[in-house]
């Protein structure tokens, strides 16, 4: 039991990362409009975050520093101004899209419209993130988000051809009724939400949080190795659901309760049940995960006390960073904002901040004055510089794409 739970926060990062508000909508669109012919940018997307989220949780687990307090060192208080600022404002909208999303998933167990909820869920993750514990925070709302195993179940329940799924993954095309640019500007989507910088953020946090040091450096490899591709693999079971039911009945998803439709179809209410407890832990995961780590960036960049391995009354500035961040998601809410819309927006943008997170992370990770013996390795190194270059692409395609789509419609 210790050792599941050691791999709790990969999956709570993971599923925070892969599978919140946002990616639930956007992987159902995918698989409703392009079948798995995208599951190859799922793919390229876990590997990609493997491999610097690994690097980061082992600069965390050797330097006992995360990695925005070493961005700042390693750039400059400029650069890492800039840093902080895209990152900020990019996981501000995160916040609220995932705010709002507990709402959406409140509603959809309930029938209850999700004006009602909303300051129910921001209320809920501030208590959270100001009593719970770290530990209980991820194991708890981790393992609980593992429900969303119900769209694979379903998968399987809905007994598919097979053969014609792994076809449109291996042989991907673009459908006649497709632009080729909405092809791509969801490729660039859902790249960016793979790799959306504050996973590693939250991820580096945490490890600090738990005190983790050399020797935790296996821990650190089993987060990532099992946490990321099981993210990865949920949003594919996600899109194949889609794939599956909606796709054939040309039925877009435009609302949370149309993701959930082929569960419904495949397992009745039982089923259904499973997925919506998923859902609620998976953008309640991700609502702790965002808010965190606005507070984590504020406070590693300008030198606060932080973390909840301390005393609010010891980290005052940390804690007052998150509530604003919360009330002004919660005053974005009451606009009437759609809170899906806004987490495929900040996805896009996420795509275009991937350069400034990513590139200070691998030049640490070869730091020997931080990393001592652990440096990267030759393979390491090739495998993260043609990241950089794919990075760099989505970084530059993002913006473009969104404008000539009109945000993938």
């Amino acid at each position: 039991m210790t050792r599941i739970l050691a791999v709790a926060l990969g999956i709570l990062t993971a599923i925070g990362g892969f599978v919140d508000i946002g990616d639930l909508v956007t992987n159902a669109v995918v698989g409703s409009r392009f079948g798995l012919g995208l599951a190859w940018v799922v793919i390229v997307g876990v590997i990609g975050i493997c491999v610097y989220a690994q690097m980061s949780g082992r600069v965390a687990a050797v330097s006992g520093r995360a990695t925005f307090e070493v961005i700042r060192e390693r750039l400059g208080p400029r650069a890492g101004l800039a840093n902080l600022a895209a990152s900020f404002l990019i996981t501000l909208l995160t916040v609220t899209a995932e705010v709002g999303g507990v709402a959406l998933s409140l509603q959809l167990a309930t029938s209850v419209g999700p004006g009602w909820w909303i300051p129910v869920a921001a209320f809920g993750v501030w208590i959270v993130v100001w009593r719970a514990k770290f530990s209980l925070l991820e194991n708890v709302t981790g393992l609980l988000g593992l429900a969303l195993i119900a769209f694979g179940v379903a998968l399987f329940l809905l007994s598919p051809d097979w053969g014609a799924l792994i076809d449109q993954a291996l042989r991907p095309t673009v459908p006649d009724s497709e632009p080729v640019a909405t092809y791509w500007f969801y490729a660039v989507a859902l790249f960016g939400a793979a790799m959306t910088p504050y996973e590693v953020f939250f991820f580096s946090s945490g490890a600090v949080e738990e005190g983790w040091t050399r020797k935790d450096l296996a821990t650190s490899r089993a987060n990532v190795l099992v946490g990321f591709p099981l993210g990865g693999l949920l949003s594919l079971a996600i899109a194949g659901c889609a794939a599956v039911v909606l796709l054939p009945q040309s039925i877009g998803v435009t609302s949370l309760s149309q993701v959930v439709l082929p569960v419904a179809e495949a397992g009745g209410m039982l089923l259904l049940s499973f997925a919506i407890v998923g859902i609620l832990a998976a953008t309640f995961g991700a609502a702790l995960e965002t808010t965190l780590s606005t507070g984590y960036t504020l406070a590693q960049y300008l030198g606060w006390s932080w973390g909840k391995f301390r005393r609010p009354a010891r980290a005052a500035r940390f804690h007052v960073a998150m509530i604003v961040v919360l009330l002004i998601a919660v005053g974005i809410l009451a606009t009437g904002v759609d809170p899906i819309a806004v987490t495929e927006i900040s996805v896009v943008f996420s795509a275009v901040a991937l350069p400034l997170t990513y590139l200070p992370i691998l030049l640490v990770a070869n730091d020997p004055e931080y990393m001592g013996e652990h440096v990267n390795g030759r393979g390491m190194n090739a495998i993260a510089m043609v990241y950089l270059v794919i990075i760099l692409v989505a970084a530059l395609a993002a913006i473009p794409l969104l404008i000539m789509t009109g945000a993938g419609a």
